[in-house]
């Protein structure tokens, strides 16, 4: 039973993430140049792709013999992409913060567009966080193939990934909090890493703390649906 529940979820999960993504990028806004609604859609796409390695490895481990040890190497495989691909969701996010809710101070200067915001330093920490958690996840040490890493590296490799979501939560606040469809961003970033890090911690000692990705999972749809709710609905309004 559960695994006929968790493949129906995982590819449901994947159906609806790449159909909305799609959606966006197709959407009048994006068509027509609007980067804001451009990274919304990559946004989108680039968290299904990235979980499309994990989550189809797990569905095959859970449907045939041998289960999750007889494929801990595709499984290590889908982890890494993964957690690669998540990288470069939060770099996306960030942008699409900076370009969507523009500060008053970037709005003064409308001439030019200045990718890294009047504080470059966010967009530094951003980068450096980013490159960091990047490094980690490549280094052997996380035995990554194996059917039991070590707990250790997972949470070293996740220090940074956490410092990064904090940094995006704290932009996504302050930024989007009149924004009729994103004001929740925030909360849905924050709900992901409330779900996520109990996983990494305690998951290998109690396997039912493993459920906890489900709501995590949840909350990454609902900050799509965001997007998809600001870009690719008839009429879509903007920031504000």
């Amino acid at each position: 039973m559960r695994a006929i529940f968790e493949s129906l979820f995982d590819i449901g999960y994947l159906v609806a993430i790449f159909t909305l993504g799609v959606l966006i990028l197709r959407s009048a806004p994006a068509r027509a140049g609007d980067t804001s609604a451009q990274l919304a859609g990559w946004i989108a796409v680039i968290l299904g792709f990235g979980d499309s390695f994990h989550l189809i490895a797990r569905v095959v481990a859970l449907n045939t013999t041998g289960g999750m040890a007889e494929h801990s190497v595709a499984l290590g495989y889908g982890k890494l992409v993964t957690a690669l691909t998540m990288t470069a969701f939060y770099v996306l996010v960030h942008l699409l913060a900076l370009r969507r809710w523009p500060t008053a101070r970037e709005r003064a200067d409308t001439a030019v567009y200045r990718p890294l915001g009047v504080q470059p330093a966010v967009t530094a920490l951003v980068g450096l966080a980013a490159i960091v958690h990047v490094l980690l996840v490549l280094l052997p040490q996380n035995e990554t193939f194996t059917a039991d890493p070590p707990v250790f590296w997972g949470i070293v490799r996740n220090i940074p990934f956490t410092v990064l979501g904090v940094v995006i939560v704290i932009e996504l606040a302050r930024r989007a909090r009149h924004d009729r469809y994103y004001r929740f961003a925030w909360l849905a970033v924050t709900l992901s890493f409330a779900f996520y890090l109990p996983v990494v911690l305690w998951a290998h000692a109690h396997e039912a703390i493993g459920l906890l990705m489900i709501p995590k999972t949840l909350a990454y749809v609902w900050l799509v649906v965001m997007g998809f709710r600001a870009y690719a609905r008839p009429g879509p309004v903007r920031a504000g």
